[in-house]
């Protein structure tokens, strides 16, 4: 079995229009695949938006 090589990012989003950030290990570090973390986190109601993914320093 091969682990996926993963990289240390941080999502800059809004939720709900209040500017949050969360940091999270992801394989491209795309927005789709930062939204897809970011829904596991919140609710199905919250609106996420302005999503923005980087490399963490």
């Amino acid at each position: 079995m091969t682990v996926a090589q993963t990289t240390k990012y941080v999502i800059k989003y809004k939720l709900n229009g209040e500017r949050r950030f969360e940091f999270a290990q992801l394989v491209d570090g795309t927005e789709a695949e930062a939204e897809a973390e970011l829904a596991k986190l919140h609710d199905a109601q919250d609106v996420i938006s302005d999503i923005a993914v980087s490399k963490a320093l």
